[in-house]
């Protein structure tokens, strides 16, 4: 077993666990977390410092969460649009401020070849 001090970014701790091998940058790995549970954390970085004893490597783990096991933020309010009002005071149309003119793409139209069939 290889004892390796890991980093925790997600809460900002330290701790000293045992592993078989040392994980690499990128894969991930399984934490319990400070209520018990179980949570996925990337491998962000790993390097060796020497210790202060013998001509021994000891090895660290930079961890963060991984974005799909961090809980969901509140949806945003959504944003009101800055826009002048249109005739008779109804809301303009966002397709009203698109460059005007034959060679002017909606936005993803670029993305998508003409049908030619």
């Amino acid at each position: 077993m290889i004892e390796i001090e890991v980093q925790n970014e997600t809460h900002q701790t330290q701790d000293r666990l045992r592993f078989a091998a040392v994980p690499r940058i990128g894969e991930g790995i399984r934490l319990r977390e400070p209520d018990g549970c179980w949570a996925s954390y990337d491998v962000l970085d790993v390097w060796y410092q020497k210790a202060e004893f013998g001509d021994v490597w000891v090895p660290y783990l930079h961890v963060c969460m991984t974005p799909d096991e961090q809980p969901a933020a509140p949806p945003a309010p959504p944003a009101q649009a800055a826009r002048a009002p249109g005739p008779g005071g109804a809301p303009r149309s966002p397709l009203a401020d698109r460059p005007a003119g034959p060679d002017a793409a909606i936005w993803g139209e670029e993305e998508v070849p003409p049908f030619t069939g």
